[in-house]
């Protein structure tokens, strides 16, 4: 795992871009950036495993370099398909390798394509969106939930983790310095933190808690629920019953 440095030396002000670079070190970025991160995927991974039914698919909407991917490998049936879906060539080049150093036989088709525009979901009994839903437009957002509930099948369940706003903006300031702090003790220096924090200030849209629960609910999904929460980061997971 290359080590994170992406914002290590001072640069002009720009929206944060998942290139070739940002692929080469995305695993040690988002380890040192997401709090309880490998825990986070190992309760992906069997939230997946559960609610996954035979001969179906798992989509994985915005997999980058496919750590979510590999988790679900180790605890989902072997008889269920993998589609990764990312806009970013070099990530899903980096996703192959990882995939291939280890030796899966399921099949997993990685596709490019954009979570702003029409995408083709088909007989999925998981959805996973990983720290995706906050990096599309806040406009395509109910299209994307909506396409998601509707490749579906009946039962089938959307997992999503998302950096969230608090439910009262009292506290926002707080839990974002508490976020800041997480991320100095995993060795960021000043410079690295102001610079990311400008770099996603465009591009990195978070919701509240409930705003993600109200757009899931208008898509149609009956059942939601919170299964982790660290002050500005939770995961949802939300089924489909008919």
């Amino acid at each position: 795992m290359s080590k994170d440095d992406y914002f290590k030396e001072h640069a002009k002000p720009f929206d944060f871009k998942f290139t070739s670079k940002v692929a080469g070190v995305f695993d040690d970025m988002v380890n040192r950036s997401v709090p309880f991160y490998e825990e986070i995927q190992r309760m992906v991974s069997e939230l997946a495993a559960d609610n996954a039914t035979k001969d179906s698919k798992i989509y994985d909407l915005g997999c980058s370099t496919g750590t979510s991917l590999i988790y679900m490998d180790q605890s989902v049936d072997q008889n269920i398909s993998f589609v990764g879906i990312d806009d970013s060539k070099a990530m899903l080049e980096k996703c192959r390798t990882k995939l291939d150093a280890i030796g899966t036989k399921r099949i997993v088709d990685l596709e490019v394509a954009d979570l702003n525009k029409e995408i083709g979901i088909k007989d999925a009994s998981v959805v996973v969106l990983c720290l995706t839903l906050q990096f599309v437009r806040p406009m395509n957002r109910e299209r994307l939930i909506k396409q998601i509930f509707d490749g579906l099948l009946k039962e089938g369940v959307l997992i999503i983790v998302e950096k969230i706003l608090a439910e009262d903006s009292l506290f926002n300031r707080d839990f974002i310095k508490y976020y800041y702090n997480m991320k100095r003790r995993h060795n960021y220096s000043e410079m690295e933190i102001s610079q990311k924090r400008e770099a996603l200030e465009n591009v990195l849209i978070p919701y509240k808690l409930s705003e993600n629960i109200t757009l899931l609910r208008d898509a149609g999904f009956e059942h939601c629920e919170v299964f982790f929460k660290w002050y500005n980061f939770t995961g949802i997971i939300a089924k489909k019953l008919l």
